[in-house]
């Protein structure tokens, strides 16, 4: 079994930084994940924000992100940091992390990942 625990969320004015944490803990100390970043708005569809390989040299980011969010892999095994620079009052929502053990499918698709975190929420305002 995996746990997805995120954390580092908070409220900030737009224009602010944040940055998010997430920790993939398996008892399967030698597996791998790719480890993507998601988030949900109130009465909007899930959408995928940003995503990283196992060994980090690939990465992904959705359009609306590009230039002002920045995935990184930490030095502890399956942990990811999402830096969000220039938030912007529509990045309001609950991000939520996720873990991929296999490397099938696009980054950007939520079915290739297998094991998800409770979301920690991101709060920006005007």
């Amino acid at each position: 079994q995996v746990q997805v625990v995120e954390s580092g969320g908070g409220s900030v004015q737009a224009g602010a930084s944040l940055r998010v944490s997430c920790a993939a803990i398996s008892e399967r100390t030698a597996s791998s994940y790719a480890l993507g970043w998601f988030r949900q708005a109130p009465g909007k569809e899930r959408e995928s924000v940003a995503a990283i390989s196992t060994n980090g040299d690939s990465t992904y980011y959705a359009d609306s992100v590009k230039g002002r969010f920045t995935i990184s892999r930490g030095n502890a095994k399956n942990t990811v940091y999402l830096q969000m620079n220039s938030l912007k009052p529509e990045d309001t929502a609950v991000y939520y992390c996720a873990a991929a053990l296999s490397g099938l499918g696009p980054f950007s698709s939520s079915s290739r990942y297998d094991y998800w975190g409770q979301g920690t929420q991101v709060a920006v305002s005007s």
